[in-house]
């Protein structure tokens, strides 16, 4: 297959940091390419290697199974979903926008989308986007602590530990271990096009946190602790720190007493229990329970606004029809079940 594909040069953001990535295969409409980059899948449909017009999803959200997950061009696995799809139309080709229904906490309806929210399923997105104020106030959520910082400690502890006691200055560990950038931002080459952008406010977040750590350790260093000690007293100062992003934390101890969440899409309810939307980050001292849920409010005529990313998707098969523009949801399965089909 020929495919034209965008270069990011150097990517800027926490996220590429500390998740290795290959690349990012755009799957939304040639309308939001940077570029007009014709989408992956249009090129498949136009070179004729396509059985049908569409693609579906199944996500395994078992990070200690075998299969990660898997996407179909051109059709579906039946081996991946319980029962029939739900079908909604797409109401604007861009991204995969469709209209939502009521939203409920404990079967109870929160009156947020009685009359309708438009909504956007999304796999590049991990959580799941929305006015999220009343529900993490009602699953006990609160956005104090700073996942960042504890994902810097948890990840990049013992690199910054060893590169200060190798006699790397604080002011230089960061951009050693990639968290803090200098020089022009995110560049994507189309032809002999160039464009250049940069989240500057988050990159001088991170940055600037990353910066406070190396601190904080060259400190302790000074005092002679171990670094085992060390860390662990990195972890707790990174509890006092505000998160930039909006993600919000809950005690691990209560999700088991925590609601389900349910939307309704076509006239369906789609339920979300609570071992579905939270999510652990850490091991031992470094674990932190995080809400699968963070906050956008977008304002009208656009809002109220959400999206559905990776912890809804994990939950529910999903296909995307570009050929009748339309998006449907079936109950995934947790594992592969032979298929006589």
């Amino acid at each position: 297959m020929l495919m034209v594909f965008i270069e990011a040069t150097r990517e800027g953001s926490l996220t590429f940091a500390l998740a290795k990535f290959d690349g990012i295969m755009g799957l939304g409409f040639q309308g939001i390419s940077v570029g007009n980059a014709t989408p992956v899948w249009s090129t498949m449909l136009q070179q004729g290697l396509l059985h049908e017009e569409l693609f579906s999803f199944w996500l395994n959200r078992n990070p200690n199974a075998e299969e990660g997950g898997e996407i179909v061009f051109g059709g579906v696995d039946k081996r991946h979903y319980r029962v029939k799809h739900t079908f909604v139309p797409v109401t604007q080709a861009g991204y995969w926008q469709f209209e939502m229904g009521d939203f409920l906490i404990a079967n109870q309806t929160t009156g947020i989308c009685e009359g309708r929210c438009s909504a956007i399923v999304d796999s590049g997105t991990s959580l799941i986007t929305g006015p999220t104020t009343q529900i993490n106030h009602v699953i006990g959520a609160e956005g104090i602590v700073s996942m960042e910082c504890k994902d810097v400690v948890s990840q990049d502890g013992n690199m910054t530990w060893d590169l200060l006691v190798s006699g790397v200055l604080p002011s230089k560990v960061c951009s050693q271990i990639g968290l803090c950038m200098s020089g022009p931002g995110i560049r994507t080459v189309v032809g002999n096009e160039k464009t250049e952008s940069v989240d500057e406010l988050g990159d001088i977040v991170f940055c600037n946190a990353c910066q406070m750590i190396a601190v904080w350790i060259q400190s302790q260093l000074k005092q002679m602790k171990t670094k085992d000690k060390v860390l662990r007293y990195m972890t707790e100062l990174c509890g006092s720190l505000p998160s930039p992003m909006g993600e919000s934390v809950i005690d691990c101890a209560s999700v088991a007493s925590m609601p389900n969440i349910t939307f309704t899409i076509g006239g369906r309810a789609f339920d979300l229990t609570p071992d579905r939307y939270i999510l652990k980050t850490g091991d031992g001292s470094t674990t932190v329970c995080l809400s699968g849920f963070t906050a956008l409010d977008v304002p009208p005529p656009k809002g109220t606004l959400w999206i559905l990313g990776e912890i809804f998707m994990g939950v529910y098969h999903t296909v995307f029809y570009f050929g009748d523009l339309k998006i449907g949801f079936a109950e995934a399965l947790k594992q592969l079940r032979i298929c006589k089909c």
